[in-house]
C-alpha cells in the first residue's frame, strides 16, 4: 500500500482519521513482518504475537512514517525502521512487565507476556522482537546503505545502555531514593524521550533528508517524549486500570521517580502542555505541512490512556 503525502487544515477530526489509516497500514506490515504463529519454534512465535497485536496507539511508528512524509519521502521503504520501532518498544514492555522488574499482569487490558505463556518465553520473546527490529532494516533493499546503517545506529543508541536500557536501570535503582528533578529528567530522558525521538529520525533519515529537517525533527521528538512520559507519570496518579489497560498507583507504591511526585501534578501538567508547545514550535519552519506532527504533541498532552 503506497502512502501519499496529505496536505489538509488541522483539525482533530483529519488527525483521527489519519492515525486509524496509518495504524491499519502498520498492522499490515508487522504482521508480514512477522514470523508466522505457526512458524517451528511455535510457542515462541506466538508469545511475540500475543504481545505485538496486544492493541496499542502505535505512536512511535506513526510519528516515523510522520516524518519520513514531512520530510519529503515517499514509498513504502519507510514501513521497515517505522515497524522497527514498535517490535522494539514492544520487547521493552515484555520485559518491563517481568517480575523482576515493575511485576505487571496486565497490559493494553490483556495478561502480559510472562501471565500469558511463561518467564522464559517471554525473554525469548523480547529478545526476538529486538533482534527482528534491526533485521527488517537490515534487509530492506528500497533503503540505501546509507540509510539502513544510520537507521540502524540511531535505533541502537537511543535503545541502548545510553538511552532505554540505561534509563530503565536508573528507573530501577532509583526506587524508593528522594526524588529530585535533575534525577526525573535523566531518567524521562533516556527511557522514554531518546526511543521517541529517535522514531521521528528515524523518518528523516529514511528519507534521506537534510540535517536541518532531522535536527528540527529530533527537537520534535525530544518534547513529545519528555511529554509523554509526564502524561504518563500523571496518569498513573488519576487515570483507571479500565482506562489505562494495566494496574495503575504502582509508581507511587514502588517509590518511583515521577513529576508529580517531585513537583506535583499541576506543575507537572504545566510542564507537559510547555513540552508540547516546544514541540510545535520546533516544526514551525514545514508551515501547514506539519499539522499531523503539531497535532500529535497536542494529543499526546490531551489523552487519557
Amino acid at each position: 500500500m503506497m502512502m501519499e503525502r496529505k496536505k489538509t487544515s488541522s483539525c482533530e477530526r483529519d488527525l483521527e482519521a489519519y492515525l486509524r489509516e496509518k495504524r491499519s497500514v502498520v498492522e499490515e506490515a508487522l504482521d508480514r513482518f512477522l514470523p508466522e504463529a505457526s512458524s517451528p519454534p511455535a510457542r515462541l512465535h506466538q508469545a511475540m504475537r500475543h504481545s505485538v497485536f496486544s492493541g496499542g496507539k502505535r505512536l512511535r511508528p506513526i510519528l516515523t512514517i510522520a516524518a519520513f512524509e514531512l520530510a519529503g519521502g515517499r514509498g513504502d521503504c519507510v514501513l521497515a525502521p517505522a515497524c522497527a520501532t514498535e517490535l522494539i518498544h514492544t520487547y521493552s514492555l515484555i520485559h518491563d512487565d517481568l517480575p523482576p522488574m515493575d511485576d505487571d499482569c496486565l497490559r493494553r487490558g490483556r495478561p502480559t507476556c510472562h501471565c500469558a505463556f511463561d518467564e522464559a518465553t517471554a525473554i525469548l520473546a523480547g529478545d526476538g522482537l529486538l533482534t527482528l527490529a534491526f533485521e527488517i532494516v537490515a534487509r530492506e533493499e528500497d533503503l540505501s546503505a546509507a540509510a539502513r546503517l544510520a537507521i540502524v545506529r540511531e535505533l541502537a543508541v537511543a535503545n541502548g545502555t545510553l538511552g532505554m536500557v540505561g534509563g530503565q536501570s536508573a528507573d530501577i535503582e532509583g526506587e524508593g531514593a528522594t526524588p529530585s528533578l535533575d534525577r526525573v529528567a535523566f531518567i524521562h530522558r533516556r527511557k522514554t524521550a531518546m526511543p521517541i525521538e529517535a522514531a521521528a529520525v528515524v523518518g528523516a533519515l529514511a528519507a534521506e533528508a537534510p540535517d536541518a529537517v532531522r535536527e528540527a525533527l529530533a527537537s520534535y521528538g525530544r518534547s513529545v517524549g519528555l511529554a509523554f512520559q509526564i502524561v504518563d507519570d500523571i496518569l498513573d496518579v488519576t487515570g483507571s486500570q479500565e482506562e489505562m489497560g494495566k494496574a495503575v498507583g504502582k509508581d507511587e507504591e514502588r517509590g518511583k521517580m515521577t513529576y508529580p511526585a517531585v513537583v506535583g501534578r499541576d506543575r507537572a501538567a504545566a510542564r507537559a502542555q510547555e513540552l508540547a508547545d516546544e514541540a510545535v514550535a520546533a516544526l514551525s519552519g514545514f508551515g501547514a505541512d506539519a499539522w499531523v506532527l503539531s497535532e500529535v504533541a497536542r494529543y499526546v498532552v490531551a489523552r487519557r490512556s
